[in-house]
């Protein structure tokens, strides 16, 4: 009976996450009568859902985000340091929203160019950054102290010196990536994806991504060699001559 309704909502023109979604609820409730101990048996244990494709992550392309760097305008106060450096630390260290909204200035470590992250289940990883982020960071530190003082801990600010929210590190993102990409989805996430996808296309090894980002398991990273492929794909197709 079970096996003929999914038929049926396939039939339908469901997608494949619709019919998992409905299937999930099924199975919930049976586990409940299992529980509640109406019935002996689960009938849901051997019926396997369709499968859902996996979608590849979107990222920005490099040359876009050379642009959004080298052309871009910021300000040279401490609001557009804040920004450019909120954008350059999103897509140099591939660091999640509420990681980066959560930096102390205490975590920036300018001798052993690094920045200590606190990631998700209170994981504690050092990231490794680059030199002119260094720079970067020290540079807004400063500004940030002659706009607001040394009463806040905190890294990012907003203009009213107030704890950054993901709401407003959410619209510098979006409002900045709107000047380089026509793309729908222009949110943090994006420029994580897109550190992954980069660091992969130039060669970095998995292993050491997967630290970076902070990865429990290896098969959350290898999501991001499925864009990787495409690219040799790409590249395959132009350049063989039987392709």
């Amino acid at each position: 009976m079970v096996r003929s309704w999914l038929i049926d909502l396939m039939e339908q023109s469901l997608s494949n996450a619709s019919i998992n979604r409905k299937l999930s609820s099924l199975k919930s409730y049976f586990k409940y009568l299992l529980k509640t101990k109406k019935i002996e048996q689960n009938p849901m244990l051997k019926v396997i859902g369709p499968k859902q494709q996996k979608r590849l992550p979107e990222f920005v392309e490099s040359k876009r985000m050379d642009y959004l760097f080298s052309e871009v305008s910021f300000s040279d106060d401490v609001f557009g340091k804040r920004d450019k450096l909120i954008l350059d630390l999103f897509y140099q260290s591939g660091m999640r929203l509420n990681e980066l909204i959560g930096l102390e200035d205490s975590d920036f470590d300018a001798h052993g160019q690094s920045l200590r992250v606190l990631g998700k289940g209170n994981k504690v990883r050092i990231v490794p950054i680059s030199k002119n982020l260094v720079e970067s960071i020290s540079s807004y530190q400063e500004a940030k102290i002659k706009e607001f003082g040394t009463s806040s801990k905190v890294m990012f600010l907003t203009d009213k010196g107030q704890k950054c929210y993901p709401n407003f590190i959410y619209r510098k993102v979006s409002s900045y990536l709107s000047e380089i990409t026509t793309q729908s989805k222009k949110s943090p996430h994006i420029l994580r994806h897109s550190f992954a996808t980069h660091m992969l296309n130039n060669g970095a090894d998995i292993n050491a991504i997967k630290e970076i980002l902070g990865h429990a398991n290896l098969s959350a990273t290898q999501v991001y060699t499925h864009n990787t492929f495409e690219k040799l794909k790409s590249v395959y197709n132009q350049s063989h001559p039987r392709a």
